[in-house]
C-alpha cells in the first residue's frame, strides 16, 4: 500500500507562509470594501473631497495584494519543486 508521504519541513514553512498571506488579502480586501462604501456614502452625501484620497489608498490597498499574491506563487512554486 502506499502511504501519503508526511510533508517535511520546508513544506510546512511554505504552507504556513502562504496561509498568512491570503489572510492579510481577505483582511485588505475587507477595507477595501469598507473604504468604498463609506466614500461613495460620503460622496452621495455631496463631500467630494474625500473621493480622491479614497481612491490613492485603494490603489495602495490594490498594490499591497498583487505583491502578495506574486508571493503566494512565488512560495508556491518553490514548494511544488521541491
Amino acid at each position: 500500500m502506499n502511504e501519503p508521504s508526511q510533508p517535511g519541513p520546508a513544506q510546512k514553512k511554505g504552507l504556513t507562509a502562504i496561509d498568512g498571506a491570503l489572510s492579510l488579502i481577505a483582511v485588505l480586501l475587507i477595507v477595501q470594501m469598507w473604504l468604498l462604501s463609506a466614500t461613495l456614502e460620503s460622496y452621495l452625501a455631496g463631500h467630494h473631497e474625500a473621493a480622491y484620497p479614497a481612491c490613492v489608498i485603494s490603489g495602495i490597498i490594490f498594490a499591497t495584494c498583487a505583491v502578495l499574491f506574486v508571493f503566494i506563487h512565488r512560495v508556491d512554486a518553490n514548494v511544488r519543486k521541491r
